[in-house]
């Protein structure tokens, strides 16, 4: 490995490695699920249910499913794993204000907390029947998951 110090580089597995893997998956599932909802199931749905009513509770079915599993278990291990990530690496807060490396973990992790939020306020307005604000809130939830990924894309060394 060119410039990597026996400190720097552990081996190929240690406790550090299975907490970013988690982190990678929970961000997997999360952003994975998000795109596979909107871009598989809702169109296979749309294919293969002719009846609309029966078409929009099986979506909001295997979205509130989806739902619970990010809120139960996704977003804990994410947030659980970022910090550990975070600690790992000696970030404090004052980090995070600071040019580079700080202000973009920063905006993610800002950018992270809103994809939760917009996917709590979607959920509501998906069961209360509002399509097309509920289709809004799906895209633009999306779109912010990506942007978190992009933005943790950019962190690794």
């Amino acid at each position: 490995m060119t410039g990597a110090t026996r400190k720097e580089y552990e081996g190929p597995v240690n406790w550090w490695t299975v907490v970013r893997f988690l982190h990678l998956l929970g961000a997997v599932i999360w952003v994975g699920g998000q795109l596979t909802l909107a871009l598989v199931v809702r169109q296979a749905l749309e294919r293969s249910v002719e009846d609309a009513e029966r078409r929009r509770e099986v979506f909001v079915a295997a979205g509130e499913r989806f739902g619970r599993i990010g809120l139960i278990v996704i977003m804990p291990l994410l947030l659980g794993s970022g910090l550990a990530l975070a600690y790992h690496r000696g970030v404090e807060l004052s980090v995070l204000s600071m040019p580079g490396y700080g202000t973009t973990l920063a905006v993610k992790v800002v950018l992270a907390f809103v994809s939760f939020a917009l996917a709590g306020v979607h959920g509501f307005v998906a069961a209360r029947a509002s399509r097309s604000m509920s289709r809004v809130l799906g895209i633009i939830g999306a779109g912010v998951s990506l942007a978190v990924v992009f933005l943790a894309a950019s962190l690794v060394l």
